[in-house]
């Protein structure tokens, strides 16, 4: 399971999924330069939504990586919410008032939904060298 790249990279965009439940989306600042309100992805609830689907999909992705088209699918499917999400964040960024100081995990999804992307290209490469290696052996009856 580990030694397929396909796999380190969907782990690696699961932990960045991972880490935005735990994270700061933005904050301002109050009289003295401290923080006066901080947002949290979990704290706005079509966030926590999206953001549940998505840890879902990879967790799903990540276990069933003997059923390849099953998880091409939920790799593809996750990266098109990911895409979503950093559309979402994206239009907030540039919609927000000034006051507002966004934190680097805005990135996140969209390092996730690249990851998520060369995945799928390895399993879908993964699965058509299956398949040749099966055809040939089928010729050779």
């Amino acid at each position: 399971m580990w030694q397929r790249l396909q796999t380190l990279y969907i782990a690696i965009a699961t932990a960045l999924v991972a880490v935005l439940f735990f994270s700061v989306k933005s904050f301002t600042f109050g009289p003295g330069g401290v923080h006066a309100e901080e947002l949290k992805y979990i704290d706005f609830i079509p966030y926590l939504v999206l953001l549940i689907a998505i840890g879902v999909l990879q967790v799903l992705a990540l276990t069933t990586f003997h059923i390849r088209v099953f998880q091409m699918r939920t790799t593809t499917l996750a990266a098109l919410l990911l895409l979503a999400l950093q559309l979402w964040l994206a239009v907030d960024y540039f919609t927000a008032a000034d006051e507002w100081v966004f934190r680097f995990t805005l990135i996140f999804p969209l390092l996730a939904l690249i990851l998520d992307a060369m995945a799928v290209r390895l399993i879908i490469r993964d699965q058509l060298l299956i398949e040749s290696s099966s055809r040939l052996r089928s010729r050779k009856k």
